[in-house]
């Protein structure tokens, strides 16, 4: 059902994120259109393999990207030192890093993970990190939201920082999310923005996600094609 649904809405790559079974699962279904993401920790919690391991599975391309990081739901930051041999890692081996940032759904960490707080999907708690890699490149999910202005803050001094509008271009009221998406744009970051759905359960986020930014008015069609496709070819080495 969902590949159906990537065909119908015109998407030729999406970085698919979770244990290194169930994005080879992905990649096995189309090969050409899934792009697989190591996820961690992912739903099943597995731990993350040692760093031999990590590795040999990227070089057998068993994972092409680092990520979703969920880390803040286990009450952790990209700095936790846990992180640094695989991020040291990604940096030689030029492996992109998808890093969960700003919120979650209500009642999260009541229902799930007890230990998330919204203050550590703050984008300015990675600065550390991007100062001893400076040549790791980082995609903010969900483009930091609400944290506006320290997001703002890395994209302008960080540049192999990019963005994603994931979930937000769904989930949260249009004008709220055409206000903060463009204060990007008139920022200067239109080169910086991916398009992403975060589609877990439901389908109808990847149409709806495409609409929203497809009716965005202050938006012009190079933006929109930078949006969708250019920025990220760029990130992901998409050739």
């Amino acid at each position: 059902m969902m590949l159906a649904t990537l065909k119908d809405n015109n998407v030729i790559k999406v970085i698919t994120a979770g244990s290194l079974t169930t994005i080879q699962d992905f990649q096995m279904a189309d090969p050409e259109r899934f792009i697989p993401s190591l996820g961690y920790p992912d739903v099943g919690n597995n731990p993350l393999p040692d760093t031999a391991s990590f590795i040999r599975n990227f070089r057998e391309k068993k994972f092409l990207v680092f990520g979703e990081l969920g880390l803040q739901y286990v009450g952790k930051t990209l700095a936790d030192a846990e992180l640094e041999p695989y991020l040291a890692i990604c940096e030689r081996l030029e492996i992109p890093v998808a890093l969960h940032t700003g919120m979650s759904f209500p009642n999260t960490t009541y229902t799930c993970c007890p230990k998330f707080r919204t203050s550590l999907g703050n984008p300015q708690l990675i600065e550390e990190v991007l100062v001893r890699h400076p040549k790791m490149k980082i995609q903010l999910m969900h483009m930091g939201f609400p944290y506006l202005q320290e997001t703002k803050a890395i994209l302008n001094v960080y540049p192999q920082v990019y963005a994603d509008i994931a979930v937000i271009d769904w989930t949260r009221p249009a004008a709220e999310f055409y206000s903060y998406l463009k204060s990007f744009i008139e920022g200067g970051f239109g080169k910086r923005i991916m398009y992403g759905s975060d589609q877990m359960a439901w389908e109808d986020a990847i149409p709806l996600s495409i609409k929203n930014v497809e009716n965005a008015p202050f938006l012009s069609e190079e933006q929109k094609q930078d949006i969708f496709y250019n920025n990220a070819a760029r990130f992901y080495n998409i050739k």
